[in-house]
C-alpha cells in the first residue's frame, strides 16, 4: 500500500470516528495526533471551536519526564500532562478521539496516561 492510499484510509477512518465523537465544554474531545517522530494531544470544545488544553512530547522531553528510551513512555507522559492541564481548567471527563489510528501503542499510552492523571475517558 503506497503512502497516499494509506493516508487516505486513515482520513476516512477518522471521518467515521468524528461522526460519533463530539467534544463539549463539560466533556471535551481528547484528540491525539501521532506523527512518525512526535505525539500531540489536545482537549477540544467543538461547540466553541476552542482548544482548552494541549501537550506534546517536545514539552515532556524538555521537562525531562520522558526518559528518551522509546516513544511509548513520552506518549504516556503527554497523557499525564494533558490531564494535569485539564484539571487546572476544571475538566475531569473527556471523550477520546484516536485520529483514525488503531488504539494501540503510543495512542493507547496517551489514553492510559490521561487516566492515570485523573481524567475519565
Amino acid at each position: 500500500m503506497d503512502a497516499k492510499t494509506k493516508r487516505a484510509a486513515r482520513v476516512r477512518r477518522h471521518g467515521r470516528v468524528r461522526k460519533k465523537v463530539l467534544g463539549t465544554a463539560s466533556r471535551p474531545r481528547l484528540a491525539v495526533y501521532r506523527s512518525n517522530r512526535h505525539i500531540y494531544a489536545q482537549l477540544i470544545d467543538d461547540g466553541a471551536a476552542a482548544t482548552l488544553a494541549a501537550a506534546s512530547d517536545a514539552e515532556v522531553q524538555a521537562n525531562g519526564d520522558g526518559d528518551g528510551s522509546g516513544k511509548t513512555d513520552p506518549a504516556k507522559a503527554v497523557g499525564k500532562l494533558t490531564a494535569e492541564r485539564a484539571k487546572g481548567a476544571g475538566i475531569d471527563r473527556a471523550v477520546f478521539d484516536r485520529g483514525g489510528r488503531q488504539f494501540h501503542g503510543r495512542v493507547a499510552a496517551v489514553a492510559e496516561g490521561a487516566r492515570e492523571g485523573g481524567l475519565t475517558i
